[in-house]
């Protein structure tokens, strides 16, 4: 009998590989391409900021987005502005409350004959194909999937047939008002990237941005649309069914019904920033700027080249450190040339310290993993870590809830360079966005944004994190927590259980480093 059953798994195995085996990607001959609206100059938009731009010669206006409200109440308040059109990319668009007040304002943009160009990851997507059809019937929506799998009902099955196409994703997140503002950053859309609901929140950041950056969001999003890599929803997902529409309707109206959401829709009416930008009352930073991007040829190329890299350029634009380097980074893996890198800084004389999430805190046991075995080469080159703890939120914010989160973890990729240049966008430092994944951010040359970088380490890692220390024995770790009650060492990673330890110290030994 024990035989039977193993002929029959393996024919079982083998009849599902080739059931994926048998999907394939459409043809992409019928896809038309399209190229970003750029006479906008008239829109309300471009009327607002043409006159502070003609100020600012060269420079582009950067605002700070650190609240999960504010920056959702940016994201919902710039559809309801735009006129002309809306360019929206993203790794993962969820379909909670976040993400269907989002899908409902892009709706509205689109009923007011807002051009709507809707560029998702397919890696995220799973069980939202009769909403993606739904959204895409919309005669001014188009919706494309980046470099979708083909086998759509058992998506996990392409990962067998087709790992090394799949396993590269567009990680990139922008959304862009008529050519004019865009929001640029680490945030996804979903609950725990606006700190909706009760589930975790996580800490980011993105900004918002005027002038000549916007043309160069643009021009970035034209690549990836018009790739080889973006293929129209409709021809994956088929068509919208018999009365989507209605139904969809009915899932908006609940969601602006819900609890969760209702905050957030006042946030819609009150937050200001639209309103300031139009006024000329909104506090920008007149900066320098200059995107850094993947070439979407990366997802497809079995080999990637240097100049099909963000890295270099990246690096390139900040500059050598000659006196601090400030990195938080929620996916940190620096692997074996990246810990020379940053160690070989420290002992120089440069003031290296780093933000990442705790194992209590991450999301990611894997990606810890690849962490956590580089800890004592980076301390001991004189490096300063600091992980986050699950409440740092609350931690923070003492004297206000953290709007009902249970905990929270690190999402924010920013570093800055000299106390003179910030990035702020989606790149982690591990192998995975440096070489499999697509990224973007913004290179920003600002003082003032980059002191804001500085004080989280010097006002929030102090509250809201444990400082990992080489003991005196310069053979294990301590975390120092800072309590109002005075610090409390700690001897293992504080709030998890041994067999979490266990199971990423076991991971530590795999040769996964490649893919985190």
């Amino acid at each position: 009998m024990s035989s039977w059953r193993t002929w029959a798994a393996r024919v079982l195995v083998l009849g599902l590989v080739g059931l994926a085996g048998c999907a394939s990607l459409p043809a992409l001959d019928g896809r038309l391409p399209t190229r970003a609206i750029d006479d906008t100059a008239g829109t309300r938009l471009g009327q607002a900021i043409a006159p502070l731009e003609a100020a600012h010669p060269g420079l582009s206006g950067v605002h700070a987005l650190t609240e999960g409200t504010d920056a959702f109440a940016a994201r919902g308040l710039l559809a309801a502005a735009a006129e002309r059109s809306l360019d929206v990319q993203y790794y993962i668009w969820h379909p909670d409350e976040a993400g269907l007040s989002l899908f409902e304002a892009l709706w509205k943009a689109a009923d007011r004959n807002v051009r709507v160009r809707l560029l998702l990851d397919d890696n995220n997507t799973g069980g939202m194909d009769p909403l993606i059809a739904t959204l895409d019937a919309h005669p001014f929506i188009e919706v494309r999937l980046y470099n979708p799998v083909a086998q759509r009902s058992l998506r996990a099955l392409n990962f067998l047939t087709d790992f090394s196409r799949v396993n590269r994703r567009m990680h990139n997140k922008s959304f862009t008002a008529d050519n004019q503002v865009a929001v640029v950053g680490g945030r996804n859309v979903g609950n725990e990237y606006y700190g909706i609901g009760s589930g975790v929140e996580f800490a980011d950041a993105d900004v918002m941005v005027v002038g000549p950056a916007v043309r160069e969001v643009s021009a970035a999003f034209d690549r990836y649309w018009n790739s080889a890599s973006a293929y129209p929803a409709r021809a994956l997902v088929g068509a919208a069914a018999p009365g989507a529409e209605q139904a969809l309707q009915a899932r908006f109206a609940q969601t602006r019904d819900s609890p969760a959401a209702q905050s957030y829709q006042q946030a819609l009416r009150t937050a200001p920033f639209v309103r300031e930008l139009m006024d000329a009352t909104l506090k920008l930073e007149w900066s320098r700027t200059l995107l850094v991007v993947d070439d979407p040829a990366k997802t497809l190329a079995p080999e990637v080249s240097a100049d099909q890299l963000l890295l270099l350029p990246l690096l390139k634009a900040m500059g050598d450190p000659q006196a601090s380097f400030d990195l938080v980074s929620p996916y940190l893996v620096p692997a074996a040339k990246g810990t020379e890198a940053i160690a070989a800084l420290a002992r120089s004389g440069v003031r290296v310290r780093i933000l990442t999430n705790s194992l209590a805190a991450t999301d990611v046991g894997a990606v810890h993993s690849g962490y956590a075995k580089r800890r004592p080469d980076l301390l001991a080159a004189g490096v300063k870590l600091y992980e986050i703890k699950p409440t740092a939120l609350s931690d923070v914010k003492s004297n206000e809830k953290s709007r009902g989160s249970s905990s929270s973890a690190l999402h924010a990729k920013t570093f800055s360079v000299d106390g003179g240049k910030v990035f702020v966008g989606s790149f982690n430092f591990d192998p995975r966005s440096a070489l499999l994944n697509t990224e973007m951010g913004l290179v920003i040359d600002s003082p003032v944004l980059a002191a804001g970088v500085s004080r989280m380490f010097d006002e929030v890692a102090p509250l809201g994190a444990y400082e990992v220390r080489l003991k005196p024995d310069g053979g294990s770790l301590e975390w120092i927590e800072r309590t109002p009650q005075g610090e409390v060492r700690h001897d293992t990673e504080p709030g998890t259980s041994a067999l979490r330890r266990l199971g990423v110290g076991l991971m530590s030994w795999l040769p996964i480093e490649w893919l985190l």
